[in-house]
């Protein structure tokens, strides 16, 4: 089941489950190098070929003409190819990407974009190359006789487009088809002529596809487990911040082609000589006039990549997410789970700046627990992390205030993570689908806790009908908002808007009926028959479910000058599911009781 409209910024501990008990009131609340080669593939109409797990990291270009590799120099210099006549390409350009964790090492990096035209594939291939021996020689060190050298550049696009199924996806490979591969991750291997390449991370986001080649730092055979392959987290984590710099202009050639140009300049100082030092490749500045000499103050920690010139400010903001299963039955539990991050951007002077930022709840407010740190904390109160949501709630529990002395990086990251066990979820429902003769009639009632604040940036409940036809026929009823039909007429889209009425109840009748079903149409595993569900979108701005605030005059910087200092908060919905209740659907676990 998909998430929230709003995504996540970051991935945290996994949360406590919080469960409510019919009849009561309460319940608990509960990544080194890449090593030779990356490539970015993209497909121009969505839908052809098989989607990739997985998500996402970006690639690089440098403007203008296609080039082609030159072998002068351990740089990789290039020059550019020749276009044939009469025949136009895309100006996109995309170079290389090579990690490793400790050295430098060989790497070659190209964008492919891949399209289909009237059942023949065209590929426009545009290389940019960077090489650093010293890598490639220490791949060859580890892996000993198991190593796979890199194929050409082209041979490496035609292998991973074939392994990705992108191409020749209509035949039956064994080797890449047969049911005992199946692959349940992002890595892949690629058969080339001199061997299998292992482990490639490849994934799609947005019609394009990224993908490395991280450093295994030992022998390929047999392959350790991907956990030990410290290379993978860090050549994703460099994906992913390609992804996040390139995507929002996706839908403007203009400017996309823009960004892959500078891009080449942006790795260079976020992936020197193979090794990645900031991820965020949309905090660093494309111009070489503003790339900083590397520090020599012995005190400047490793992940200060930088120093900022100019007022001091920080920027907090703590988002919590809210995920919840409630399925209105007696012999089912509701169960619902709360947790938070707390993002921070702090640009301030100096080669290792203090500063301290404490979180406050308000009087009563559920404790924080689970709480994980970012390694830039200095130190912290043993006790604050002692609280874990795995062991039930008493008074001797650490309750704040919560305190985080740290020196920042220089980019935006996420101070720590946390979770909480609140008592009841902010929007309580109940659905209802029956059938009757050839119609659906549904029933829904939702109702906002008293609790919690009444100003949203946006709420909607989505009405999904799976293993149907079209919706041809629509009677309904609303107290409240009001009620559209999607395009492809198999989702009802209940925008109920910025505000609750003062009763804090809304609901909805309607009845349904269904012309023929075809292809087209959604196909749903689970909801089968009447087994199905109402899905809810929202955003709370400055609201948090706990409480948890942080004071701007608590905030303390240790630097000369006045700071400017902005916190926020947001709640926001994330997976939040009501299930027919006069119906299947599944669960957690039931009641002891019928």
């Amino acid at each position: 089941m998909g998430g929230g409209v709003p995504q996540r910024p970051a991935a945290p501990p996994l949360p406590p489950i919080v469960s409510r008990r019919p009849g009561s009131s309460s319940s608990r609340g509960g990544a080194a190098s890449a090593r030779r080669k990356w490539a970015c593939a993209g497909r121009p109409r969505p839908g052809r070929g098989r989607q990739l797990r997985g998500s996402g990291g970006r690639p690089s270009q440098r403007g203008g003409r296609p080039q082609r590799r030159r072998r002068h120099g351990p740089a990789g210099a290039v020059a550019p190819q020749a276009r044939p006549r009469g025949r136009r390409r895309r100006p996109l350009l995309q170079p290389e990407k090579e990690l490793h964790g400790s050295a430098s090492r060989n790497s070659a990096g190209m964008i492919f974009w891949v399209g289909k035209d009237k059942g023949s594939t065209k590929t426009l291939l545009f290389p940019c190359h960077r090489r650093y021996p010293t890598v490639e020689v220490r791949a060859e060190t580890f892996n000993g006789s198991t190593h796979v050298p890199v194929p050409s550049d082209s041979a490496f696009l035609k292998a991973l487009l074939f392994e990705l199924r992108l191409v020749d996806d209509h035949i039956f490979v064994e080797h890449r088809d047969t049911c005992t591969r199946i692959n349940h991750s992002s890595v892949y291997s690629v058969r080339t002529e001199g061997g299998d390449l292992w482990p490639v991370l490849a994934f799609q986001r947005r019609g394009l596809i990224y993908a490395c080649l991280p450093l295994v730092e030992e022998t390929l055979e047999p392959r350790p487990p991907l956990l030990t392959v410290s290379g993978l987290s860090q050549g994703l984590a460099l994906l992913l911040g390609i992804a996040e710099y390139i995507s929002p202009s996706r839908k403007n050639e203009a400017e996309m082609s823009a960004k892959i140009g500078q891009l080449r300049n942006l790795l260079i100082q976020a992936c020197p000589l193979g090794t990645p030092l900031n991820t965020n490749i949309r905090s660093l500045n494309s111009s070489f006039d503003d790339i900083q000499e590397m520090p020599t103050d012995d005190n400047q920690p490793a992940w200060r990549s930088n120093t900022y010139k100019g007022k001091p400010q920080v920027n907090v903001c703590i988002t919590e997410k809210v995920k919840c299963m409630q399925y209105d039955k007696r012999d089912v539990v509701d169960t619902w789970q709360v947790y938070g991050a707390v993002n921070c951007k702090c640009d301030i002077e100096g080669s290792a700046p203090n500063v301290t930022l404490s979180l406050n709840l308000p009087t009563n407010g559920p404790p924080l627990q689970d709480i994980v740190v970012h390694h830039c904390v200095t130190s912290v109160d043993p006790a604050m992390l002692m609280s874990s949501s795995a062991e039930p709630l008493d008074d001797s529990v650490y309750n704040g205030p919560y305190k985080f002395p740290f020196v920042p990086p220089s980019d935006s990251f996420n101070l720590c993570y946390y979770t909480s066990q609140v008592p009841v979820p902010p929007i309580l429902g109940c659905y209802q689908v029956t059938e009757e003769g050839s119609q659906l009639k549904i029933t829904v009632n939702l109702k906002l806790h008293e609790s919690i604040k009444n100003s949203f940036e946006y709420c909607e409940a989505h009405i999904p009908f799976f293993n149907r036809g079209p919706i041809a026929q629509l009677e309904y009823k609303v107290s409240y908002g009001q009620l559209d039909l999607s395009r492809e007429k198999s989702l009802l889209v209940w925008v109920i808007g910025q505000k609750f009425p003062k009763s804090l109840e809304v609901s909805l009748t309607g009845a349904v009926s269904f012309g023929t079903a075809s292809k087209e149409h959604p196909t749903d595993y689970v909801c089968t028959g009447n087994t199905a569900y109402v899905k809810l979108y929202f955003r709370i701005p400055d609201f948090t479910l706990t409480g948890c605030y942080v004071d701007q005059h608590s905030v303390q910087i240790f630097v000369p000058g006045k700071p400017k200092i902005t916190a926020s908060r947001e709640l926001i919905s994330s997976d939040y599911y009501l299930w027919n209740s006069k119906a299947p659907a599944p669960m957690a676990y039931k009641t002891l009781f019928d």
